[in-house]
């Protein structure tokens, strides 16, 4: 932290999910060109604003064994100054469960990781699939992306993999998984595992998953990137992972990025 006056201004968000702190921290501060600000909540006045956060989930440790909090309205007037502002949006991994009692997060992001069965879009979905530790191949769709710069055009990476509702008609792709995602058995219920039955898909099973793993999309007027990477501290030093995450957070506070994400098309 603390870089040049040209550094871009990223904001790190975590909260609500846990993880490795020391080595997650260790990826930003590996990139020279920012100058980033660890924080629990978002605010404005960044470039960029990274979400590695879980809010809107309160797991109980009893029956049932989650609440859903809705956001306050100072928490949604963040989020649409945010998107007013064209600030660059990046979320990572576990963000695409966030705020599950408020469909507008789904349609902001992407998409859903349900940790109980939900309806989204008028769909009744079951509680979504995890599976830890997958060494999987990444096929990269669009080498000429900037979020794809300096990657090969497919790589490796050991990390955790859902399978969970993504509107693909409402993304860009830009990287899909080998893995088969589409077949449930490969994957264990998010459900049992909050109940106490980690890896387990007894009785459980969930339609055919996506296997985009990277993309973008336009929100209000900024550029917003999911990486559905960054389980752990394995993948945190992977060199691929930090080049598209450090891809991603450019590309995000771009001018090519912000206008593109403001004009309608």
């Amino acid at each position: 932290m603390g870089m040049t006056d040209s550094s871009l201004r990223v904001q790190v968000v975590t909260g609500g999910h846990p993880f490795v702190a020391e080595p997650f921290f260790a990826i930003f501060d590996s990139m020279t060109e920012i100058d980033w600000t660890p924080v629990t909540t978002p605010t404005l006045g960044y470039d960029v604003v990274v979400f590695y956060d879980m809010p809107g989930l309160q797991f109980t440790g009893s029956i049932p064994p989650v609440n859903f909090p809705e956001p306050t309205p100072e928490h949604l007037g963040v989020l649409q100054g945010l998107q007013d502002a064209g600030v660059g949006l990046v979320f990572m991994h576990h963000a695409l469960a966030s705020w599950p009692a408020w469909e507008g997060f789904a349609e902001l992001i992407g998409g859903r990781f349900h940790y109980q069965p939900a309806t989204l879009r008028g769909t009744q979905y079951p509680d979504s699939g995890y599976v830890f530790d997958v060494q999987h191949t990444i096929e990269v769709l669009d080498q000429e992306h900037p979020i794809c710069a300096g990657l090969s055009d497919s790589f490796t990476l050991t990390d955790e993999l859902y399978c969970c509702p993504i509107f693909e008609d409402d993304v860009t792709p830009l990287m899909r998984t080998n893995f088969p995602t589409h077949d449930p058995t490969l994957f264990s219920s998010s459900d049992l595992a909050i109940r106490g039955q980690r890896n387990s898909n007894a009785g459980w099973t969930h339609p055919a998953g996506s296997n985009v793993v990277a993309w973008v999309k336009k929100a209000g007027n900024s550029p917003l990137a999911y990486l559905q990477f960054g389980d752990g501290p394995v993948t945190y030093g992977d060199p691929n992972f930090r080049r598209a995450l450090s891809n991603a957070i450019t590309w995000a506070a771009s001018a090519d990025a912000r206008l593109w994400a403001s004009t309608e098309a």
